[in-house]
């Protein structure tokens, strides 16, 4: 791979979520080929993303991403640089004059008082410095890494040509102790609520929710946690400040006396927003990061479960005082079917169920699809995945998902060890995958598949021909759908099958305009 070491920045000791904006602007008529009186589709033109603070493991060995997939229409200008979380503050335009124009290989990262490859004098070696990881063009991902508990959150903006579906990914292998396996997250966006059904205050977790401030002004965030009777008694979960442009790690047991199993977190923004995530780290199956659940919802889609699975354990939670009777089927290679014994499970207003569902995928790919009477009740869920046998078992989560609308894109992947697992419930589906160039070299693939109604497939994913390196992965829907997708990077250490699920949810790298021209007509009436 295109690696490279980061600096390890002394005093970066927040664990950071995600944090983000978008803006578009002004259309181009002639660019959009927009008709009067209708909205233009155009491409997103500045956006944000944060990494979390990997581990604080001295074991650990963590690679960063970042990519952009090629866009029409996209400016032809524009830069894509992640900075540490101790360096958040905003680039002033000259920094990001400079970026574009340094003549740096492909994610290279210099440390203070070091010579870069071109030779430099003291000042820019100083400003290169402050660079992490920048792309240099569409199309092609770029890596770095840092070893051990001083590898940094990351903060990156994205604009013109950069930011339509700009996806960041971070990939942690913590070799031994609590958590111990692989650990991955995608870098998202800010926002005001987050629902994390699957954490714990149990003793044998170590559980934190990390919270990112991306703004000028301060935070304030309420921590709710709801166990199998209710909602717990906290201490201190109400009105916890979080600094302007600062991330606070939170430790879910220090919250509340009770310690449970399973446990949902409803993370609440009273003013401002961040970014949220949780860590969830286990003494014997290690641990993985655990993204929010897409939002409240009557009809719920968890993609990808590992179709070698050993237990699946489902944590699901229901707001409100209404009971519910949770529909549950399984999308399968062969079609929707209802598991033997756990065809519909019943979730009582306001409290936190966990039901084992076993060696739920049987060796075949496999998507949960849960489903309230009428979709009246909402509901948020997530699963829990363990792999490899009794005593070398590693554990990942899979939350419920949302749709790929237009595009997504899973990042790190390798010629061997990499799963892409897509589902189509509702509605057959055809999907356009692009295999990226690599990070030290290969051509781009992109291949067409069909995906089934109600079923779940592990496709065989186009790999670039001549492939050094790691590459993204991106998937398009063509028609049909909706559909959802998830994937896994597994390898095996000391016979211990390490691995990571990530849902791709859609990169909103394209919004809708309205035409000027209908807006004016519409002040003129």
């Amino acid at each position: 791979m295109n690696r490279t070491t980061l600096s390890l920045i002394a005093g970066a000791t927040a664990l950071a979520a995600v944090t983000g904006f978008a803006a578009v602007s002004a259309p181009d008529p002639e660019a959009a080929g927009q008709r009067t009186g209708a909205a233009a589709t155009l491409p997103v033109e500045r956006t944000s993303l944060l990494c979390p603070r990997p581990s604080t493991s001295d074991l650990a060995e963590t690679t960063y991403t970042s990519f952009t997939p090629v866009t029409e229409g996209a400016d032809d200008k524009g830069t894509a640089v992640f900075r540490s979380a101790a360096q958040q503050s905003a680039p002033d335009e000259d920094e990001d004059e400079d970026a574009e124009g340094e003549d740096e290989k492909d994610g290279e990262t210099t440390e203070k008082g070091e010579e870069t490859e071109k030779g430099e004098d003291a000042a820019k070696d100083d400003k290169a410095d402050r660079l992490v990881l920048q792309l240099k063009e569409p199309g092609k991902p770029v890596t770095a890494e840092a070893d051990g508990a001083d590898a940094p959150a990351l903060v990156g903006t994205a604009d013109g040509r950069f930011a339509s579906g700009w996806t960041a990914q971070q990939t942690t292998e913590v070799a031994a102790g609590t958590g111990r396996g692989l650990q991955g997250v995608a870098c998202s966006a800010a926002d005001t609520q987050f629902w994390f059904p699957g954490a714990s205050t149990d003793d044998s977790r170590t559980d934190y929710i990390h919270l990112t401030n991306p703004d000028d002004s301060a935070a304030v965030v309420d921590i709710e946690l709801y166990g199998k009777d209710g909602e717990l008694e906290t201490t201190v979960g109400e009105g916890i400040t979080v600094k302007p442009r600062s991330a606070e790690p939170v430790l879910l047991s220090t919250l509340t006396a009770e310690k449970q199993t399973d446990v949902t977190v409803h993370v609440v923004v009273r003013s401002g927003r961040v970014g949220a995530a949780v860590q969830a780290l286990d003494d014997e199956t290690g641990g993985d990061w655990l993204p929010a659940s897409a939002d409240p919802s009557g009809r719920l889609v968890l993609p990808g479960i590992p179709k070698d699975a050993k237990a699946v354990r489902l944590v699901a939670f229901t707001p409100g005082d209404a009971d519910v009777d949770l529909k549950v089927r399984l999308a399968a290679p062969s079609g929707l079917i209802t598991p033997a014994g756990n065809e519909t499970l019943h979730l009582k207003g306001g409290m936190t169920a966990a039901f084992d569902l076993g060696e739920l995928t049987r060796g075949e790919a496999g998507s949960l699809v849960l489903t309230a009477p009428d979709g009246s009740v909402p509901v948020v869920a997530a699963v829990r995945v363990l792999r490899g046998e009794e005593g070398k078992q590693e554990s990942a989560f899979i939350p419920a998902a949302r749709p790929i609308e237009t595009r997504a894109t899973a990042l790190d992947n390798t010629a061997k060890g990499t799963t892409l697992s897509v589902t189509a419930p509702e509605g057959g589906a055809e999907i356009e995958v692009t295999a990226s160039a690599g990070t030290k070299g290969g051509t781009p693939q992109t291949k067409t598949y069909s995906i089934k109604s109600g079923t779940t497939q592990d496709i065989e994913a186009p790999v670039p021909a001549g492939l050094k390196g790691s590459y993204a992965l991106t998937v398009e829907t063509r028609s049909g759908g909706p559909v959802y997708a998830s994937r896994t990077l597994a390898s095996t250490e000391g016979g211990v099958p390490y691995f990571t699920v990530q849902p791709l949810p859609d990169d909103r790298g394209m919004v809708a305009v309205p035409d000027a021209s209908e807006d004016l007509s519409v002040l003129q009436r």
